[in-house]
């Protein structure tokens, strides 16, 4: 079925998850008693507001940073079938990588919020702080393995009959590389971003994740490729940048709500 068979695979696995997990709350006791389907045709409008108050920017931010990846690839397109395939081998091991401090950044959401919630600011840092640490370690141990291993990484994915196999080899194992160096950036931003949102806040990551992805990465990375003639190298260099950026940026945001936040726990309660 060639490319319509990879859309239909990814509707389908999309599907399945989304019957998965609401049959999962159907059936969990602890999920149960909140009814997260009960009454679904009563619209809570204040409830709605919140929600959308507090997820668009998230979606916002996804939609961004999910965005500058696909103009990347359309980009990396103008420069021929080997930069694709050498871009498709990085952007897929970098996919699979940043998997797991995303789901620390979502139980940083969880825990970060729980404790919020419970108005224990102190505790409230601390969750945020250690998933940021979970993150940036697992991430530091995936950058030492994407620099050492690019090589036989990149030829995983290749048949080595294919006449341009070589090529796409050698490319993909230095974007591998480039990859590898901006591991520690981007599992720390991802982490960071889901404490930020366990605090509702998600309008300044969001404007944050706009100025390091598109104002700054990949502006970056086309003058780097075309240019300067860098080619698909460039662009990924630019996309690092853009990362690094952001990861500076949502931790200094995370530091500066977490000390408030703690400052306000150790403030004494003003007299009545």
């Amino acid at each position: 079925m060639g490319i319509a068979g990879a859309g239909l695979a990814s509707t389908l696995a999309n599907l399945f998850m989304a019957g998965a997990l609401l049959a999962l709350v159907a059936r969990e006791q602890v999920l149960r008693r909140f009814r997260l389907l009960g009454r679904i045709w009563r619209a809570d409008r204040a409830k709605l507001a919140e929600v959308f108050r507090v997820g668009l920017p998230i979606a916002g931010a996804m939609l961004l940073e999910i965005g500058v990846f696909s103009a990347a690839a359309l980009a990396i397109g103008w420069l021929g079938a080997v930069a694709v395939a050498a871009h498709a081998i990085a952007v897929q091991t970098a996919t699979m990588t940043f998997m797991v401090p995303m789901g620390i950044g979502q139980a940083a959401t969880a825990r970060v919020g729980l404790f919020a919630g419970a108005g224990d600011r102190a505790g409230a840092a601390r969750a945020g702080w250690v998933a940021v640490a979970l993150g940036a370690g697992f991430m530091a141990a995936m950058a030492l393995l994407l620099v050492l291993g690019a090589r036989p990484i990149a030829w995983a994915f290749l048949d080595p009959a294919d006449p341009q196999a070589a090529q796409a080899a050698a490319l993909g194992a230095t974007l591998l590389t480039i990859a590898g160096l901006f591991q520690l950036a981007d599992g720390v931003q991802a982490v960071a971003a889901g404490a930020l949102r366990g605090l509702k806040d998600t309008r300044v990551p969001m404007l944050l994740a706009a100025l390091g992805y598109w104002g700054i990465g990949l502006p970056l990375g086309l003058a780097l490729a075309l240019p300067a003639g860098f080619g698909a190298a460039g662009i990924w260099a630019g996309l690092a940048a853009g990362l690094g950026v952001v990861a500076a940026l949502m931790l200094a945001r995370w530091r500066r709500m977490a000390q408030m936040r703690r400052r306000a726990a150790l403030s004494p309660p003003r007299a009545g």
